[in-house]
Order: structure tokens, then C-alpha cells, then sequence
């Protein structure tokens, strides 16, 4: 083999080492991305790989220690004046001379209670008759109907309805409700603690069917009403979350308010997404991530300061060193949001001209930094770095949308809480739902109860209210209208 034939093939091989080890470099970075440093939820994170919170947190420390603060108030259950029963533990004889203490004067008196349950009643059964009468006049048989104003408003749907001579009463659907739909459980463990707990037993078919009970009494009224309100909030936050269904994979997407919540089901297209009735005609602020499906409503855009952070983070953690710009940038969102949540305490409506110009120089810095240590690289690092960098070029206004409007928040975590019961029902109902109309009622009756948790409903009151009078529907965008 000649000299040059031996050369070529050193940098034949030389190149190959290279591409190997870039491609090594890239496959461990992967491997170590977690929830912190890419877009997978936290659920996806290995327990025994978790990092502490310390270092997967973007927020800054507040100087606090964990637990009860110094000079914070307690509380604990006071003693009632009307108990139910009163013993009385009296002694009997002298502790120091063992004298009898029958008719000795009483000199104090202390005391203390026991709360406790008392066993379950069994269920009340009311039963209505039907009476039918002969007039005595022309006799023709006259039968009261039961839809009559003799039976009570809470009873009157569930008697008049057709079916069995035997139903079950408002106040079980709602316990029911409570427990698969507002706690999540399974319809066997359901069954077991509405037996235990209210002293009635019921198939699993009945709390199999109670969640879609529930969402046709909802779809009569509340969805139309909740499409109107939130189509009108000034600042409105939206998401979606993968649910698996029928063999297949379905979406969830979530728009919500502070206390409005509504849910609907199909696949991640932006037709889906302007099937839900809010999103095509809403103007104000839309706060998303950079799902590009999100692009063609006409809301003004916000990014989610978050995703980005996440974003950065793993261009940092990659390369420390070389990828300087990331942190840099995050540091400057950060300080950013410190900005505006300062400024809104101080109750101002915009930050100061001078801080924001700040913002700005700092956040086109770091990305000028940026494309100054990525030119030239060929690792697929520095490909990721130059894509985040295009993007937070292009889309600057959108993403310093929380530092311009100081009535957007700097993340879209309102939606992504929201999101987070269908990842908890997934996991108790054996990783999926067995038919997509199951997916679509658990959005519809989650869009209620956590719009009523929002509103300082109890749960259970809610679920009451639907199952008699009909749903509850939130009055405003906020409590304070």
C-alpha cells in the first residue's frame, strides 16, 4: 500500500471516529433528558433517575425555610358546647390517704372530647304511588302523572323518568359521581366504598355509566355557556395532553381561565382545535407552547416562559462551556419575570422603559453570543442550538409577551395543572379508556367539577346541584365581576 493510499485511508478512518463519537455525544445526551430539559412530563422521569429539586426547578430561592414560617398562626379543633353525650370520670378515693372521696367538694374540672363517626344508616326509601280514580260523573279513569307537583323537586326527574319501578335517588348519583369522576377511582373500588361509607350497594354497570349520566346533563347547557364566557377572557391559556382510547391515541385540549375550565377530544389538528368553539373567534392573548398547530388563530401569541426554559436547559446542561448563550438567556427571563412580578406588586400596569430596554439588549446579546459560538460547529448540539436560536430571533415579541402586557403570565401552567387528571385517570383505569365516547365524557364532566373547584365549590355540592336542579354555571369570567 502506497504512502498516499495509507493517508487517505487514516482520514477515512479519522472521519469516521469523529462522526462516531458526535454520534455518541448526541445519543447520551439524549438518554440523560428528562422532564426538565425537554417537553416529556415529569411522569415519564424514572424514580430512581430523578434528579433533586435543587437542579430541576427554574425558580429562584426565596430565602425561606421549608416548613412553618416563625410567628404563623396554628389552629386546631375547638371543643364544642352541646356534645351528644357526656361522661363523667369522677376518683373514688383519696391518691394520698386512700380516704373516700363520696360528697367531697369539687375543685376543677377539665375537658376533652372525642369526634368520631357513627355507623351508616341504611338508605331512606320514599316510595310514590300512583293513584288512578273513577269520575263519577262520566266514568272515564283519571291516573296522576309522575311527573306531578306532588313529588318533590330533587326526586321529580328520577321518578318520572321510564324503567324500573326501582331507581336510585339523586344524592347516590352525585356520591358516585364524587368518587369515579371527582377522586378517579375504578368502578369496582367505587362500588366497595359506596357500600361501606353510605350503606348501599350498586352494580358496576350503574357507576360504569354514572360519568356519562353526568356529561349528557351537561352538554344541555354548561358547554355553550362556558364556549361564551371563555371567548371573551382577556388572557386565555390552552394545551393539549395525549390520552390513549380505544386502542389508539386521542387528544384532550384544555382552554382555560384562572376559574373557567373547558376540555374537549379529538386529534392535534387545528381543525380539533377550533372544534372546541373557543379558540377560532378569541382576540385576546392566547398563552401556548410552540405547538406550531396553535398558529393560525388570530389571538395575540404568548410562549410559554417555561417550555423555554426547559429548552435552554438542555442546550446548557449539553455544554456548559461552549453553550454560554442558553444560560445567559434563561437568566435574562428569569430576571425578566422577577421584573414584572415586582412591578405588579408595586401595582403598575407596564414596566419601566428603562428595565424593559434592558430586557431587550440583554435577551438580543445572548443571542448574538449565541450564533458566534455555533458557527462552524457540526454536532447535532450545535444544530438544536442554532434551531432555538432562529426561534427565539423570530418569535422575540412573543415570547417577551409577559415582560410587555404585565397581565400575561410568564408560564402556561394554568393549563398544563388542568391538563394533569387525565394523566391520573389514565394511570387508575389501566393505562387507557376503553372507548373514545368514554375520553369525551370524563373531558366534559372534568371541564365541570374543576371549573366549581376554581369557583371555591365543594365537589360534591356541584355533583348535587346537577344531578336535581340541573348543572351549576359559573355567573362571570371571575368571581369579582
Amino acid at each position: 500500500m502506497s504512502r498516499e493510499e495509507l493517508l487517505a485511508l487514516v482520514s477515512v478512518q479519522a472521519k469516521t471516529i469523529e462522526a462516531l463519537t458526535r454520534r455518541v455525544e448526541e445519543l447520551e445526551r439524549r438518554l440523560a433528558a428528562d422532564s426538565s430539559t425537554s417537553s416529556r412530563p415529569p411522569s415519564s422521569d424514572a424514580p430512581w433517575a430523578k434528579k433533586p429539586a435543587k437542579n430541576r426547578s427554574s425558580r429562584v430561592r426565596s430565602g425561606r425555610k421549608p416548613g412553618k414560617q416563625p410567628g404563623a398562626g396554628s389552629s386546631s379543633r375547638s371543643l364544642v358546647d352541646d356534645p351528644d353525650e357526656r361522661l363523667e370520670i369522677q376518683p373514688d378515693r383519696c391518691g394520698s390517704c386512700d380516704a373516700s372521696l363520696d360528697g367531697a367538694e369539687e375543685c376543677g374540672r377539665q375537658r376533652r372530647q372525642v369526634v368520631d363517626i357513627q355507623p351508616v344508616p341504611p338508605p331512606k326509601v320514599t316510595e310514590y304511588q300512583r293513584v288512578s280514580k273513577v269520575c263519577p260523573c262520566c266514568g272515564k279513569v283519571t291516573t296522576a302523572g309522575w311527573d306531578d307537583a306532588a313529588v318533590p323537586a330533587p326526586h321529580a326527574e328520577v321518578v318520572a323518568a321510564a324503567g324500573s319501578p326501582v331507581r336510585i335517588g339523586p344524592e347516590t348519583l352525585a356520591r358516585a359521581a364524587l368518587l369515579t369522576c371527582a377522586h378517579f377511582l375504578p368502578v369496582g373500588r367505587a362500588r366497595d366504598l359506596l357500600a361501606k361509607l353510605c350503606a348501599i350497594d350498586v352494580s358496576t354497570g350503574f357507576l360504569a355509566g354514572i360519568r356519562g349520566r353526568a356529561a349528557r346533563r351537561l352538554e344541555k347547557k354548561f358547554l355553550h355557556h362556558m364556549r361564551a364566557l371563555l371567548a371573551t377572557a382577556p388572557v386565555l391559556h390552552a394545551d393539549e395532553t395525549p390520552g390513549r382510547a380505544a386502542g389508539s391515541l386521542a387528544y384532550v385540549h384544555v382552554a382555560c381561565t384562572e376559574y373557567l375550565t373547558l376540555m374537549h377530544v379529538g386529534d392535534r389538528t387545528k381543525d380539533t382545535i377550533d372544534a372546541g368553539g373557543v379558540l377560532p373567534e378569541f382576540t385576546g392573548v392566547l398563552v401556548r407552547d410552540g405547538y406550531a398547530g396553535y398558529e393560525h388563530l388570530k389571538a395575540v401569541h404568548a410562549w410559554c416562559g417555561a417550555h423555554l426554559l426547559r429548552d435552554l436547559r438542555s442546550i446548557s446542561d449539553a455544554d456548559p462551556e461552549g453553550q454560554l448563550w442558553a444560560l445567559a438567556m434563561a437568566t435574562t427571563l428569569l430576571d425578566a419575570n422577577q421584573a414584572a412580578h415586582q412591578t405588579r406588586q408595586q401595582e403598575a400596569d407596564r414596566l419601566d422603559p428603562t428595565a424593559l430596554r434592558t430586557i431587550h439588549s440583554r435577551y438580543r446579546g445572548a443571542l448574538a453570543r449565541g450564533k458566534t459560538d455555533n458557527t462552524g460547529q457540526t454536532s447535532a448540539l450545535a444544530d438544536k442550538a442554532r434551531t432555538l436560536i432562529t426561534r427565539f430571533r423570530h418569535y422575540e415579541d412573543m415570547i417577551l409577551r409577559f415582560a410587555t402586557d404585565l397581565s400575561v403570565p410568564f408560564t402556561n401552567n394554568e393549563a398544563e395543572r388542568t391538563c394533569r387528571p387525565v394523566k391520573i385517570q389514565q394511570r387508575t383505569s389501566g393505562g387507557c379508556w376503553r372507548t373514545l365516547a368514554g375520553l369525551v365524557d370524563f373531558a366534559i364532566v372534568q371541564s365541570y367539577l374543576d371549573t366549581a373547584t376554581k369557583w371555591g365549590l365543594d365537589k360534591l355540592d356541584a355533583l348535587r346541584e346537577l344531578f336535581t336542579t340541573g348543572a351549576w354555571l359559573p355567573p362571570a369570567l371571575t368571581p369579582a365581576e
